[in-house]
């Protein structure tokens, strides 16, 4: 594989009067000269200039990026504030830690709530502690 060979198509008023041919080693550099700059893209294979779709493909990016980034936080924070305004007094709930209780007393920054019916236990959680409103699930 010491010879390359570059073949290529001319006019006939652009054709040179004789052809010849020389290896080309790896020491060596060689040029190619070509009249029309389209075929020189094409024989470098630079690459097209980024066309409309590209912009589309990026714009579409950020749609996706935004809905899955902000969107869907946006979205379970108001279902927490909507879940927590519908408590009620004696409504049975369900904490983000797993302790199931209760309503006894509801105020603004805090719940108490009752965990254990035989030795009236009480707890007082954040409104933002409430994950289930476990009488509203089973009805």
């Amino acid at each position: 594989m010491n010879e390359l060979w570059i073949l290529s198509q001319v006019s006939p008023n652009e054709a040179p009067s004789s052809i010849t041919s020389t290896p080309v080693t790896s020491e060596e550099t060689s040029t190619v000269v070509v009249s029309d700059p389209n075929a020189v893209k094409s024989v470098t294979g630079q690459p097209k200039p980024m066309g409309g779709t590209f912009w589309i493909y990026i714009g579409l990016m950020f749609v996706l990026m935004y809905l899955i980034l902000f969107r869907g936080p946006q979205k379970q924070k108001q279902q927490r504030k909507q879940l927590v305004k519908t408590l009620q007094k004696n409504d049975k709930v369900q904490t983000i830690g797993g302790i199931i209780g209760t309503i006894v007393d509801i105020k603004d920054d805090e719940i108490t709530l009752k965990v254990d019916e035989s030795n009236n236990t009480k707890i007082k959680v954040a409104p933002s502690a409430i994950s289930l409103n476990l009488s509203k699930e089973k009805s």
